[in-house]
């Protein structure tokens, strides 16, 4: 004799599998707001808590400490800024295009999101002790492609043959600079003219018709 068995109904919602993650974003977003208006010290979890709309028990348990938060608030904007400029520089065929779409999408980035240099600020003010700051963290980790595609710009006969890191670490220093001083300076040029400039100035020098001098 067969037992029929007995299906198991669904109760009410079904979880969401992505709200998790979800949340998280959108206390880092409201961290962000709050941590580049107050500073790292002034800043209250309640106000970020208010401005996510949960309770501050909720953002303690997605980032047990005040440290750990701010801490995830920049690294939430560098990975932001990492997918902006890899979406950037993926719609560019040529390598040279790449680049000019990357260093375009970095800049674009920090003038549209002014409260990312804040938090970068802060970080380099009250987390002194930290061995390597946030930015350079992700820089650091995110060089590899850039090195690749100047690598590949030197084989083909376009770029010097001089090692690839020294090339990304002074194009890295140029769009890193001129980002805080757009930032400080309030500086009117457009970012298409500053992006032109750099490349300008990267790719054709300085000199005209003559070798450059050694520097010892």
């Amino acid at each position: 004799m067969r037992v029929a068995s007995k299906s198991k109904r669904p109760v009410g919602r079904p979880p969401d599998a992505e709200l998790p993650e979800r949340r998280r974003a959108e206390i880092l977003d409201a961290a962000t707001a709050v941590f580049s208006k107050h500073g790292f010290a002034a800043a209250d979890v309640q106000e970020i808590a208010d401005k996510t709309g949960v309770g501050k028990g909720t953002v303690y348990r997605y980032f047990p400490s005040k440290e750990d938060l701010f801490l995830a608030a920049v690294d939430h904007g560098m990975r932001n800024l990492k997918t902006a400029v890899d979406a950037a520089a993926a719609t560019a065929k040529q390598p040279l295009e790449r680049i000019a779409e990357g260093v375009r999408a970095y800049l674009t980035f920090f003038d549209e999101h002014p409260e990312i240099v804040e938090l970068l600020v802060h970080e380099r003010a009250h987390f002194r002790d930290r061995k390597t700051p946030t930015y350079f963290v992700h820089r650091d980790a995110n060089m590899a492609p850039w090195q690749a595609l100047f690598r590949e710009l030197i084989q083909e006969g376009v770029v010097r043959d001089i090692p690839v890191e020294r090339i990304t670490e002074f194009v890295s220093d140029v769009v890193y600079g001129t980002m805080f001083t757009n930032y400080f300076s309030g500086r009117q040029a457009t970012l298409s003219s500053q992006c032109d400039t750099i490349l300008d100035m990267v790719f054709h020098g300085l000199l005209v018709g003559r070798e450059t001098p050694s520097v010892e």
